[in-house]
């Protein structure tokens, strides 16, 4: 085995490689022995769940990682390694949500584009919001270029947290005046008035999953200045009416629950200078029976257009807990089950019933029966 040193700053070195019928085992070396153990996890867990993942063998020995298995696996986690310890350089953590964005990422066969260390990040003054599944690389990118975003997809996959981490660098980079926030404030009907409360006590609790956003981007004493200030207003849908939304980012979180006049009543806010980003999960229909959601009229009506853009999340780009993933899974699998039993249902009542073909074909006679049973 020929030993390549690592210089300092540099990626693991690539010390050994051996070909076997089908896979292929290669060993990297790394030069800090003191960020190491930041990679491995305690007692190597961070290795553990690597390989339960992605199919490979791993094994460290002193500075050394051995990577072994089929071969376009092996070489998925070389860069799955090399990515996480360019951001240990960096200084940036590693730790269980970043071994499983990293092993999200490693997994997108579709998306070859997206070496760890090179991936979009939103910089905010608390510091960079980087994606964690493929699916968030493309939303980021949407809302970098894009006037307009839908991001349609399952709970959990992070479509409001980073519109929001987009609008605060914005603000923060003096590229839009304020930042409004908007969501229906009651899901059927947003009748406020049976809540106790001012306006205030009466929204807060429903627009409570924007407040938590904004205060993981920034300080929360800012928060409430630029609340104060007007540079950050957040309102239930309702109050939209009206308005001309100029040079503000714009987001409207649930939209799954509008109507589509209230749909278009929003979209029909933008003004100069406004970007704007809907947000929503048409699994989650919180509506009355029959009752269309607005974003699905809205994605029927306005997909393709320029200047829009449209991001579909997948359970594969959940980023919370593992389970809540295969929660998402076995909602989708039942509903698909009960959507092809329901087509079968339909297909059955279409279909003539057995033999009534033969008996519309068979010719009308007309026989007159005699009191003896006999016909004449």
């Amino acid at each position: 085995m020929t030993h390549l040193a690592s210089p300092p700053g540099a990626s693991p070195a690539v010390t050994g490689t051996a070909a076997g019928s089908g896979g292929r085992a290669i060993t990297l070396q790394f030069n800090d022995n003191t960020l190491l153990p930041l990679l491995l996890g305690d007692h190597d867990r961070h290795l553990v769940r690597i390989e339960q993942a992605l199919g490979v063998r791993l094994s460290c020995r002193g500075n050394r990682i051995a990577i072994a298995g089929p071969e376009e696996r092996v070489n998925v986690v070389q860069d799955l390694l090399q990515g996480l310890w360019r951001k240990l350089e960096r200084g940036e953590s590693v730790g269980k949500p970043e071994i499983e964005a990293a092993i999200r990422m490693a997994d997108a066969d579709s998306d070859p584009r997206l070496p760890l260390s090179d991936v979009p990040a939103i910089r905010t003054r608390r510091g960079a919001v980087g994606p964690r599944s493929p699916g968030q690389v493309a939303y980021m990118e949407a809302l970098a270029s894009h006037e307009m975003v839908f991001g349609v997809g399952p709970a959990g996959t992070g479509k409001t947290y980073l519109a929001v981490a987009q609008a605060v660098a914005m603000l923060q980079a003096g590229k839009v005046d304020r930042i409004v926030l908007s969501r229906p404030a009651v899901e059927a009907g947003e009748r406020l008035g049976f809540l106790p409360g001012d306006l205030k006590e009466k929204i807060d609790p429903y627009l409570r999953p924007l407040y938590d956003a904004l205060h993981d981007m920034m300080p929360a004493d800012q928060v409430i200045r630029r609340m104060t200030n007007g540079e950050i207003e957040v309102a239930p849908l309702a109050f939209m009416r009206g308005r001309t939304l100029a040079h503000c980012y714009a987001i409207l979180d649930e939209a799954q629950n509008t109507t589509p006049m209230q749909m278009k009543m929003f979209l029909t806010r933008m003004g100069e200078g406004t970007r704007m980003v809907i947000t929503g999960d048409l699994s989650q229909v919180d509506l009355p029976y029959g009752v269309r959601s607005g974003l699905r009229d809205a994605l029927d009506t306005l997909e393709g257009l320029q200047g829009i853009g449209v991001v579909r999340f997948e359970q594969r780009d959940v980023v919370r807990h593992p389970l809540v993933a295969r929660i998402v899974g076995a909602y989708d699998a039942r509903e698909a089950a009960q959507r092809e039993a329901a087509q079968w249902d339909a297909t059955q009542r279409a279909e003539p019933r057995r033999g009534s073909r033969a008996e519309r074909d068979r010719p009308a006679v007309d026989e007159r029966m005699t009191s003896d049973g006999t016909s004449k």
